[in-house]
């Protein structure tokens, strides 16, 4: 049984920095998965690809049972519609992962093209900054074309690199912290400078 006032007590606080550990093995299991997405970004696409399917037939089957169950409810042949199409596109992801790994790659390229003309729309009424601006929507605008030029190929491997650089990047973000923490700073806060 533990105690569950010996955290909020302010007589009895909770030691410095503790949990840090658990923040540090945190940080360093997704450094390594972010890693292995790197080495087999193939892998790594292809159980995204499954995990995304499978959160969609879930959302479609709870979708299509608040429906049924929601008698009376204007928004009940909404919810069943959506359940229905959550439920078919997760079905389609997960017995079909490839052509579902080609969807998220078209969506990533339709996401940087648009970024990019927003970016170099925007960079054009700047008055300072306008230079970086315009350059940061040419990068993502020829990164757009290039994920479209080499399809199918960038859908068995854009998913699982976009993957492996969430989880380094979010890795080292919490071995950063836990560090801190261990020194006495509140967990995930930002380091002093």
């Amino acid at each position: 049984m533990t105690d569950t006032h010996a955290a909020t007590d302010p007589l009895n606080p909770p030691a410095v920095g503790a949990g840090w550990g658990w923040i540090l093995a945190y940080g360093v299991l997704s450094i390594v998965l972010g890693v292995l997405a790197f080495l087999n970004p193939f892998a790594a696409t292809y159980a995204a690809t499954l995990v995304i399917g499978a959160f969609f037939i879930a959302a479609g089957l709870v979708s299509i049972a608040a429906g049924f169950a929601g008698k009376g409810h204007e928004g009940r042949g909404y919810a069943i519609g959506f359940g229905l199409l959550s439920l078919v596109v997760g079905l389609l992801m997960a017995f079909f992962p490839l052509s579902g790994a080609l969807s998220l790659t078209l969506m990533v390229a339709v996401w940087l093209g648009l970024r990019g003309a927003m970016e170099i729309g925007l960079g054009a009424r700047f008055r300072r900054g306008r230079g970086l601006m315009i350059a940061l929507g040419v990068v993502n605008l020829l990164l757009a074309v290039y994920v479209l030029a080499t399809l199918p190929w960038s859908a068995l491997t854009l998913p699982g690199f976009v993957l492996g650089i969430s989880f380094v990047f979010g890795g080292v973000a919490s071995v950063a912290s836990a560090l801190n923490h261990k020194t006495g700073a509140a967990a995930f806060a930002a380091p002093a400078v």
